[in-house]
């Protein structure tokens, strides 16, 4: 990848989930990225929060990456407009090369995948293998229990303050990405995530 545009991986749901809050923090992170002139790396689908983030960074003029498992093509319904397309053969290879384009990360609201994909890379982090920030966008306080619960882990001595604190949370879409910007700049760069 040549372009040297800020990057930011988003993880979501291909459901659009029950509040209306939530498709409209993808859309305003799909037009901050747009505005901020960022590239946009996601799961490439074009239902849900998925395509509702995909649609408004388009929009907006970011440059968009999906990419997508050939088994997961067609039943997440591929977005076909986007600047690049990866289809690749394993859930193991997406998630891969979309690290690999990445400066940040940052989850909105979701299901198992969403929280398989930001579990893994914050653990990514923990253990070294990149330094890239991570966000959460606490869309309507969707990721309240979870937060308390990851309290809890420290509290049960499973998680330090320090681990926890990798993990940026907000509910302010623009700030909560100031933030990854600033970190990630602050950080030695991408990382050859080849060993992972």
């Amino acid at each position: 990848m040549n372009d040297t545009r800020f990057s930011l991986c988003v993880y979501c749901g291909s459901r659009a989930g029950l509040r209306a809050a939530y498709l409209e923090a993808a859309r305003e992170v799909g037009r901050q990225i747009g505005q901020r002139g960022w590239q946009l790396v996601y799961g490439g689908g074009n239902v849900g929060l998925m395509g509702a983030l995909a649609d408004a960074a388009l929009a907006h003029g970011a440059r968009v990456v999906g990419v997508i498992p050939k088994t997961l093509f067609e039943r997440e319904v591929a977005h076909l407009a986007l600047h690049e397309q990866l289809v690749v053969d394993t859930m193991h290879q997406r998630k891969q090369a979309m690290a690999e384009r990445a400066d940040a990360f940052l989850a909105l609201p979701g299901g198992i995948g969403t929280l398989e994909e930001l579990y893994e890379v914050w653990t990514w982090r923990h253990l070294g293998y990149h330094d890239q920030p991570i966000g959460l966008l606490n869309a309507d306080g969707f990721y309240d229990g979870l937060l308390a619960f990851m309290q809890h882990t420290v509290a049960e001595g499973f998680l330090s303050a320090t681990q926890l604190e990798g993990l940026r949370a907000g509910q302010d879409a623009g700030r909560l990405l100031d933030e990854l910007e600033t970190l990630s700049r602050q950080s030695a760069g991408p990382e050859d995530y080849r060993r992972i």
